[in-house]
């Protein structure tokens, strides 16, 4: 599995600011009011992809990686792997689409009384969706293994 691609995350986050603005644009006065905790469940996904990035960075950084007890099995770090890709590409989406309401939403604020109130919930979302951007690429990168110097050319 290759690593993820910044640029397939800024690509995926347009595509979806851009599809949220037009479905906002259009049906905004059909949409429920956006509470400021809306987006706010993103943090704890956020914050245990953290601690799982500390966890798997130390049993990788300590050669604790294998089959034997109190060690990361490599299925496991295949599988959390596997986890931080998809959470990169979902917090990648739900940044856009937070991004797309915020798109509609700043400049409506002195016209619609309701864009006032749903901007701090927006705003929240984003923030959250970035987290988890962050959280996930970090975990990613702590699956990563240390290179093997066997595998660096003899000058």
């Amino acid at each position: 599995m290759k690593p993820t691609r910044i640029w397939d995350l800024l690509f995926l986050a347009a595509l979806a600011v851009a599809a949220t603005w037009i479905l906002v644009r259009v049906f905004y006065g059909s949409f429920p009011p956006i509470p400021v905790y809306a987006g706010a469940s993103l943090y704890p996904v956020a914050a245990i992809e953290v601690i799982l990035a500390f966890m798997v960075r130390s049993r990788v950084h300590n050669h604790q990686v294998g089959d034997g007890p109190r060690q990361l099995h490599p299925i496991t770090a295949a599988r959390v792997a596997a986890l931080a890709k998809a959470s990169a590409l979902v917090g990648a989406a739900t940044a856009g689409v937070w991004g797309g309401f915020l798109l509609y939403l700043l400049p409506q604020r002195s016209v619609l009384r309701a864009a006032v109130s749903d901007t701090p919930g927006a705003w929240v979302g984003l923030v959250a969706a970035l987290a988890l951007v962050g959280a996930a690429l970090w975990l990613e990168h702590s699956c990563r293994t240390p290179d093997d110097p066997s595998d660096e050319p003899a000058h």
